[in-house]
């Protein structure tokens, strides 16, 4: 008996370290007392909050001529994160001019006051039942980030979304907010044909219905915040921001000039573009180059 327990025993443990490698891999929860964000990392057929270290290095105070966009993206988090009632947001226009950068600086702004920021991948949107339903209860408030989101044409994922936002009969915790960013007004492709001769859409039996359906989507954002492209003026506003921001700690003294615009001005044109982004960029090449040559020197 107990040479066969033995040789039992043996096998079992042998199959189950085969076993083991399939086996999904016990998560510990986050201690949102101490983290601050965190992304959604799919796993089989499911998936488990993983924690970020985040800088929070970026202020709302550094976003430069969005003044409108920032202040009404401020309030909306405030009254959120004081259990009143807010909007989920989006944040649409023109790439690098400050969509992403404005919700993460709100961690940096309202972590103190128990904000935390989750990342969300648009293909991991079916999951957010999931993530919603880790986050119901817990006394911090939650904002789910889903950048450059979009849809192409005969996707099915955004119907889902619309019932995540207020379609559902179960109705999401108030700790949970969705904030996201997009080239796109409407989130999905727009035809011509769309607001041009709609009535005679070929294969649509009922065009301004389809016009309807992809509206809708947007719809369900009750903040809508635009962006578009930065002028001249408020591109070298930036570039200004941002050079004084990586000049100041490292000791370098410098004042504006019209060699330094015209830099600027070459680094955009060079680029193809004249947003934040190109700017931020600029800033940090430029203060690079001035802290090298004081070096050698």
């Amino acid at each position: 008996m107990d040479s066969r327990l033995g040789d039992f025993l043996v096998r079992a443990e042998a199959l189950l370290v085969r076993l083991d490698p399939l086996l999904p891999a016990v998560h510990a929860p986050i201690d949102w007392p101490q983290s601050l964000a965190a992304r959604w990392q799919r796993e089989g057929r499911s998936g488990f909050l993983s924690p970020l270290n985040v800088s929070l290095d970026m202020r709302l105070s550094d976003l430069i001529g969005v003044d409108r966009q920032r202040e009404q993206l401020a309030r909306n988090t405030r009254q959120f994160i004081q259990g009143l009632p807010a909007n989920h947001a989006l944040l649409w226009g023109a790439r690098g001019t400050g969509k992403s950068s404005l919700i993460r600086a709100l961690l940096a702004e309202y972590a103190s006051a128990g904000l935390r920021l989750i990342e969300v991948e648009r293909d991991h949107l079916a999951d957010l039942p999931r993530i919603v339903e880790q986050l119901s209860g817990l006394p911090q408030r939650f904002v789910l980030f889903c950048d450059d989101l979009s849809f192409e044409a005969g996707e099915g994922d955004y119907r889902m979304l619309k019932t995540v936002l207020d379609g559902s009969l179960e109705r999401a915790p108030d700790n949970v907010l969705l904030y996201a960013t997009s080239n796109r007004r409407h989130l999905l492709p727009e035809k011509q044909s769309d607001n041009e001769n709609w009535q005679r859409v070929e294969g649509e039996l009922h065009p301004n219905e389809a016009v309807e359906d992809k509206i809708a989507l947007s719809d369900r954002f009750g903040l809508w915040l635009s962006f578009y492209p930065f002028s001249q003026e408020h591109f070298l506003d930036v570039v200004r921001h941002w050079v004084e921001v990586h000049a100041a700690p490292a000791g370098l003294v410098w004042k504006w000039h019209e060699e330094l615009e015209k830099a600027a001005l070459r680094w955009a044109l060079g680029r193809g573009n004249r947003n934040g982004r190109c700017a931020y960029q600029f800033a940090r090449d430029w203060v690079g180059l001035q802290l090298v040559s004081k070096a050698d020197d």
